[in-house]
């Protein structure tokens, strides 16, 4: 059996060291295609807060496996369901860490499964510098008779938004994101995203959430260091050289998104939560 939820929930991952520096985030944030100087210059170098969510594999060249305890998934047929970093402290431009991960949840949502996972990237001193909190979808693994689990639906407040941004990517951005540590030959190689459901690579959700943070800072912040925490559920694809549109509404001490491409969803229930200063 694919997967044994007795198993898997509550399984601790074994603890992964990790370090970044500069050259690490200066290529991160020209993968999301930043070009302004406080993300490409390491005098002043600005970290952005999604930087987090790639840092611990960020120097990885092998596809990754969907094997944990009592887990053991093909990957083409998984996709990120959800992502959300909350940030306990500014990320240092170059650093070191460790990172605890359990398994947190199963659920059944009949024709699939959805695992869900939660890290703490904890510096050398104790301190806890990020917490990562994230989902997969594995299609065809559901029907164990588990809980099909929350919806995590976000409401979208009825008026017009406070900004619509427009940002196109590269058609170039994949192969430039697979530097970043994920080279899952979905956003590459042309038959085995056919295998996978897709007539061509598509780009990685996790490129799309990057970039769509860097463009909201940009847009209507002041800067990385006001974000508390990001989260979004991924609601559709996206191909390389497509212009990404957000919506963003103000919502008291946080920011509801919605992104879309060519007009079909691809953020939802996406929320960028500030901090008090």
């Amino acid at each position: 059996m694919p997967i044994d939820p007795a198993v898997a929930v509550g399984a601790e991952l074994p603890e992964l060291k990790f370090a970044w520096s500069h050259s690490d985030v200066l290529l991160y944030h020209l993968a999301l295609g930043a070009t302004e100087l406080r993300y490409v210059y390491e005098q002043g170098l600005q970290v952005l807060p999604t930087f987090g969510v790639v840092a611990p594999r960020f120097h990885e060249t092998a596809p990754p496996a969907v094997s944990f305890p009592g887990i053991d998934i093909d990957l083409a047929r998984v996709l990120h369901g959800t992502q959300e970093i909350t940030v306990h402290a500014p990320i240092p431009a170059e650093g070191e860490a460790v990172l605890r991960t359990r398994i947190v949840d199963v659920w059944d949502k009949g024709k699939a499964a959805v695992i869900v996972q939660e890290s703490t990237a904890v510096t050398p001193d104790g301190a806890s510098l990020y917490t990562t909190r994230s989902s997969i979808f594995a299609r065809g693994e559901g029907g164990f008779g588990g809980e099909r689990g929350p919806s995590g639906k976000v409401e979208v407040p009825s008026r017009e938004p406070d900004a619509v941004i427009e940002t196109p990517t590269l058609p170039q951005q994949a192969y430039l994101y697979r530097l970043c540590g994920d080279r899952n030959p979905l956003h590459a190689d042309p038959s085995f995203a056919q295998r996978a459901g897709f007539d061509q690579p598509i780009l990685h959700g996790l490129c799309t959430y990057g970039v769509v943070c860097k463009a909201v800072i940009d847009a209507v912040l002041d800067g990385p260091q006001q974000v508390l925490s990001f989260g979004a559920k991924f609601a559709g694809v996206v191909f390389p050289g497509e212009t990404l549109t957000t919506r963003v509404w103000r919502d008291g001490a946080q920011l509801v998104l919605t992104t879309t491409a060519a007009d079909r969803p691809v953020l939802a229930d996406a929320v960028l939560r500030l901090t008090e200063d």
